[in-house]
């Protein structure tokens, strides 16, 4: 087209399918996307070569690149953005998919597939993604024509990022990706089916006031609704105003707090005593964006059988009385009903009620008094807790802390003062191993500026280690803290406690070299078996070698089990504590 034509005239000009896509990942505003390129995204792939809208970020492995997408999501409460190849690169991006899903973490997926024409013939990487999927992901698309493309962006962006998040797939065969039309971009989408509720019913929310506020034994809980919505300020006013004890999910950790002398901790299997016993004994739960899964309260009975008023907020209604009867629901976004019981505690001045609160806040620091999380201090063997202490120590302040899946998260999730949210990035519905590395790329990419940590396993980390060259290549400078005891360390404790003992494949011998393995890499790598070595290791890690990756192999306590437990089945007051707990 001649350059004096009216540029009318060559904004109608017909594009490509791949041309499409990117132009429509930049009228959203996505400046980094993670992937790894094959046959059936090639043409997507060369028009990201000629565009300069945003970044594209290799990784070693597409379950990686999920991962990685997601972790973006999580720390910065933006879309993350995927693009994978056809048949074996959508199937290896799965488990990243179906983590997202979970978790309620916002993403777009791109799968290529082969040609229209080729559908149904047992083609070449020809994979049924849309049916594969459906069942994690929060909807998908199969684009037949490349008209309903861009559109079909749109929806995705919209349908991934409002009411409950979640990812949203779009297959794209390859003719449609080379097939051309002119770009229209919607500014909005219309849904009829799909109109999520964001305002919580005020009579609802009166009501549920009412009940907190009359309460002898109120409890607030913080599920990962709180962070999805973006609330934590409006969390701790909140709590601020009330006065009342404070509980967390593993989701919800940042949501408030964790220096606040109201916070008790994550409740749950590996929760406080403090914690757990408040949410059996409470007369009023106010859960803010908890699903109350089984990790929380496993038995249900056995909580239920206990007089108490459950307010449930969740913008998901299928979410509310799944598990756990909800005796005051309020469907809504949590960020606007906290802020619709905020104005309201704050035109009627409420104030914490000391004296009504006096018995419970007693009862709570009694039990509190019994320091269900204290351990061993040892001269010799590193405990796995002091770990995650000695770390945050060393760390600066604002760091994200990723982790992988086992006896390392629940250490991570008890120890570690977290006071703001999206610092803890963990994959709490499928318990993903595999996550920890990839989510600190993730993590890396979306703060450049923050020190990132990535607690690990010595199972975990080989699941996704392939990601270590993408800190290499990108240059970025996680620090990998490794808890090796030689097993796989959650399922052995599990098969000690109810398999007689039986260590059924869970021993990890032998291992790799993880120092020399970090160092192949072009990466810097620690041995750390004394708590010297530790402490000297993560002042190097953060200090001289604080732009780099480094990599910390630390020699754990072999035996030593997550205490406080819950047994699966079992009702909160059943607590496995340590032994001489008082």
């Amino acid at each position: 087209m001649n350059s004096s034509e009216p540029a009318q005239s060559r904004a109608d000009a017909p594009i490509t399918g791949a041309e499409i896509v990117c132009r429509a990942f930049a009228a959203e505003g996505v400046t980094e996307v993670f992937g790894y390129p094959g046959g059936a995204v090639i043409p997507i792939y060369d028009e990201i070569f000629k565009q300069n809208k945003f970044r594209h970020i290799l990784t070693g492995h597409e379950q990686g690149a999920a991962h990685a997408a997601d972790a973006y999501a999580r720390a910065t409460g933006r879309p993350g953005v995927l693009i994978v190849t056809s048949g074996p690169g959508a199937t290896n991006a799965v488990t990243g998919i179906s983590t997202a899903y979970s978790d309620s973490i916002p993403m777009v997926i791109i799968t290529g597939q082969v040609g229209t024409d080729m559908i149904g013939t047992d083609a070449f990487q020809e994979c049924d993604t849309v049916g594969i999927t459906r069942p994690c992901v929060k909807h998908n698309f199969l684009v037949r024509r490349v008209e309903e493309l861009a559109e079909t962006i749109r929806k995705a962006f919209y349908i991934a990022t409002t009411g409950r998040p979640g990812p949203v797939l779009i297959d794209i065969p390859k003719n449609i990706q080379t097939s051309r039309c002119v770009f229209r971009y919607p500014e909005q989408v219309s849904l009829p089916t799909y109109k999520p509720v964001v305002k919580g019913h005020s009579g609802q929310i009166k009501k549920a006031l009412a009940a907190l506020l009359d309460a002898q034994r109120p409890l607030i809980l913080v599920g990962g609704g709180v962070i999805l919505s973006n609330a934590a300020d409006l969390m701790n006013r909140f709590a601020n105003l009330t006065g009342m004890p404070v509980i967390s999910t593993l989701m919800g950790l940042g949501g408030f707090r964790g220096t606040d002398r109201k916070f008790l901790g994550m409740a749950g299997m590996h929760g406080t005593l403090e914690a757990n016993l408040a949410l059996q004994n409470c007369d009023v739960l106010i859960n803010f964006g908890s699903r109350l899964e089984d990790r929380l309260i496993s038995d249900v009975k056995d909580f239920e059988r206990l007089p108490r008023t459950v307010i449930h907020i969740d913008v998901d209604p299928s979410s509310i009385s799944k598990r756990v009867t909800a005796h005051i629901p309020i469907v809504g976004d949590v960020r606007s009903v906290l802020a619709d019981m905020v104005r309201l505690l704050e035109e009627e001045d409420v104030q914490p009620d000391t004296e009504q609160l006096a018995p419970w806040w007693n009862q709570i620091d009694e039990w509190r008094s019994r320091r269900s999380l204290d351990y061993p201090k040892t001269d010799g063997v590193i405990m796995p807790e002091a770990v995650v202490e000695h770390t945050q120590a060393a760390a600066p302040e604002g760091t994200i802390y990723t982790t992988d899946v086992g006896e390392h998260q629940m250490y991570a999730a008890q120890y570690l003062k977290l006071d703001r949210p999206r610092e803890l990035l963990t994959s709490g519905g499928q318990g993903t191993m595999g996550f920890g590395l990839p989510a600190a790329v993730g993590a890396s990419i979306a703060k450049p500026g923050s020190p990132v940590v990535c607690f690990t396993g010595d199972g975990s980390i080989q699941m996704c280690i392939q990601e270590l060259i993408t800190c290499k290549r990108y240059g970025l400078a996680p620090k990998i803290v490794i808890f090796n005891n030689g097993y796989l360390g959650m399922v052995a404790v599990w098969q000690r406690l109810y398999c007689g003992g039986r260590l059924s494949e869970t021993t990890l011998d032998p291992q790799p070299d993880f120092v020399a393995l970090a160092r192949a890499y072009g990466h810097v790598g620690y041995r750390c078996k004394t708590y010297e070595e530790l402490d000297a290791a993560l002042s190097d890690a953060f200090g001289a070698h604080r732009d780099d990756c480094c990599v910390l192999d630390v020699h754990i306590s072999r035996d030593e089990p997550v205490i406080p437990m819950v047994g699966p089945g079992e009702g909160l007051t059943s607590m496995i504590l340590r032994e001489g707990a008082k």
